[in-house]
């Protein structure tokens, strides 16, 4: 079916960068320049090519340009993980860096899996992935994206985000990847449990397994994830869900921030392919 865009009902799953925002241990930092900024940057900018004769007051209305300096990591807001994030090989072959990773990965239809339901701090674990599978009559097929709902985007925006919300276990993941999955995503803060969950148990058990196992699960084998979705619950089916997710190229890195975006066909009613 031929995709005309001017019937197609677009479902944004992305959290952006926000300045300080609490949600984040390490937040992003906007400066914002005005157009009056604008105006006098770009005669300093002609002014080093040599034209002395431009002065931000010659501009139209005596404004230029506005822009935005961001400062922030990769994996602020919504953002897709590489292989190279959890370490330098993926099955015995170099990690793939974000650049490197196929955009056929980034597209496809998803499937969303409901996790809402699970205790903060708990692990997903296999039979749980393939119990809601079988409740959505859904086989996965090679290729499919993974969605995992949790709910924790409503705590977007206050502390609690970072803390309140389940995460995969290694065996999961593995699980998922082993079926010719290749991009998993979540809703939460994190692909594992939460940072302090994960401290506590090692702490508790000496078990190094305890610390990000679902990361490290990429050192076994190839995926990339997807964390910090929103909107999971604005999807009008759980099934088939026709999904964009490119990150940007960021040369060599570990992430590069994304947009997920679903299509659905308005003609019939989201029920049709996109």
């Amino acid at each position: 079916m031929t995709l005309d865009l001017t019937d197609t009902e677009l479902v944004d799953l992305s959290i952006g960068i926000e300045p300080d925002a609490p949600s984040e241990p390490f937040p992003g930092s906007v400066e914002y320049h005005s157009h009056e900024d604008g105006a006098e940057l770009l005669a300093e900018n002609l002014h080093g090519l040599g034209i002395e004769d431009v002065d931000a007051a010659d501009f139209p209305d005596g404004i230029g340009l506005a822009w935005e300096e961001v400062h922030a990591i990769t994996h602020t807001g919504t953002h897709l993980d590489a292989p190279w994030h959890y370490g330098p090989e993926s099955g015995g072959e170099p990690a793939k860096t974000i650049d490197e990773v196929p955009l056929e990965w980034c597209r496809g239809n998803a499937v969303v899996l409901d996790f809402t339901w699970k205790e903060p701090g708990s692990e997903i674990t296999p039979d749980e992935l393939d119990a809601q599978l079988e409740a959505l009559d859904h086989e996965l097929a090679p290729g499919e994206i993974v969605l995992l709902e949790t709910g924790a985007d409503d705590l977007w925006g206050t502390p609690e985000y970072l803390t309140e919300f389940p995460g995969m276990s290694g065996a999961a993941t593995k699980h998922l990847v082993e079926q010719g999955v290749k991009v998993i995503g979540t809703d939460a803060y994190g692909f594992d449990k939460p940072f302090g969950e994960m401290g506590r148990r090692y702490v508790e058990t000496g078990d190094e397994g305890e610390l990000w196992p679902a990361h490290f699960a990429g050192r076994d084998v190839e995926y990339c994830q997807i964390e910090k979705l929103a909107n999971l619950d604005a999807l009008p089916r759980r099934t088939d869900v026709p999904l964009v997710t490119f990150p940007v190229v960021v040369e060599g890195a570990s992430a590069g921030w994304v947009r997920p975006v679903a299509m659905f066909d308005e003609t019939l009613g989201g029920e049709g392919d996109a």
